[in-house]
């Protein structure tokens, strides 16, 4: 029962951009490559920082200092240092890091901060476009007979549109909850809803047996 990886989904030919590389060059290659931003590294390839078409206006936007400056390159209006994750980190991880941080891309490093790819919203979200069949198949077998140690047969399992529907009954009221949030975790699952029963409830308080001799 494994999450995504940010690895599964990046983008690996990724389009960067150099510390010297030249304002207009920059320009040319977001609309070249119909992008809204990308990263700037050096020579050996590290991330250096992140540059967004939202930096460029934004530079652009300043241009009534007392002197015009010789000229403007990608280091002179990157966004530094540049949030970055790596390939084994899960797709949640790095959407809660996206969100977090206000960014719409992360530049995806080895071990040596070398850029390997970019992960942008769009990457992250791919993982909602996983078929129906497939999810079904994974909450019954991955969840319901290996995670819960339930027969298979136990819970009903239908999935339309990324919604999974949970019905039948589990042997325990306390497994209801960890089953659903199992569930709820899954790449692709955008709802849950849960049917279930259960035959023991063992969330409820035994009742105090009275001493003998007592009122």
């Amino acid at each position: 029962m494994t999450a995504h990886i940010v690895g599964e989904v990046m983008t690996r030919d990724v389009v960067h951009a150099r510390r010297t590389t030249p304002f207009k060059e920059v320009v040319r290659l977001l609309d070249h490559h119909r992008i809204s931003g990308l990263p700037v590294v050096d020579a050996d390839d590290k991330v250096l920082g992140v540059l967004s078409g939202s930096d460029l206006v934004r530079n652009q936007a300043h241009r009534d200092g007392p002197a015009p400056p010789p000229s403007v390159t990608a280091g002179d209006v990157m966004s530094s240092p540049a949030i970055t994750v790596h390939p084994e980190q899960t797709v949640p991880d790095a959407a809660r890091l996206m969100e977090r941080r206000g960014v719409e891309r992360l530049p995806v490093v080895d071990e040596a901060d070398r850029l390997i790819g970019i992960a942008t919203r769009r990457d992250l979200l791919r993982v909602f476009l996983r078929a129906d069949d497939d999810i079904r198949r994974q909450v019954t077998e991955e969840i319901v007979a290996t995670a819960m140690g339930l027969p298979s047969d136990a819970v009903r399992v239908a999935v339309r549109d990324g919604v999974v529907t949970l019905d039948g009954r589990v042997e325990a009221r306390s497994q209801v909850p960890e089953l659903v949030h199992a569930v709820w975790r899954l790449d692709g699952v955008v709802g849950v809803v849960n049917g279930l029963g259960f035959r023991i409830d063992d969330r409820e308080s035994p009742t105090p047996s009275r001493r003998a001799g007592s009122q």
